[in-house]
């Protein structure tokens, strides 16, 4: 089996990540975790407006800490006896987890989610709802219940 699992360094990250954890795969399944880097806003210069920020060095930084993330993730599905691969792809994650599940064959693409709604859901999107209709294979949601 093939399963992508995308995250970052939320709860409802760490929510997907318990479950598939937890969860009795057949014993070659492949897990890939994926983290995107989101690219800045459209930026033609070297600088990031009005903060003087370098774009170059601001992707890099980032770039390492979804290394990290994804590094920690494979580290506690490995301890649970899954084979891991991760994945830093830079772009939008909707696509990123997408294209990740074509491009490695999946059966499954888990993820968390935030559970957004209204105008929180239309400014910033559901990476949830895109996956769900896009991905080439089953999705599974996994929500943090409410307090």
């Amino acid at each position: 089996m093939r399963i992508v699992i995308g995250i970052d360094d939320s709860a409802f990250s760490e929510a997907a990540l318990d479950f598939v954890r937890r969860a009795k795969w057949p014993p070659d399944t492949i897990v890939a975790v994926v983290s995107s880097v989101p690219f800045p806003v459209p930026v033609l210069a070297t600088t990031i407006p009005a903060t003087g920020i370098e774009v170059a060095a601001w992707v890099k930084e980032l770039t390492e800490l979804h290394t990290r993330w994804v590094a920690s993730a494979e580290q506690t599905l490995q301890k649970a006896g899954l084979q891991t691969k991760g994945l830093v792809p830079q772009g939008d994650p909707r696509e990123a987890l997408v294209n990740a599940a074509r491009e490695e064959d999946a059966d499954l693409l888990v993820t968390g989610s935030h559970g957004r709604t209204g105008l929180d859901k239309v400014l910033l999107g559901s990476v949830a709802s895109h996956v769900v209709s896009h991905a080439p294979c089953s999705v599974l949601v996994v929500k943090v219940p409410r307090r």
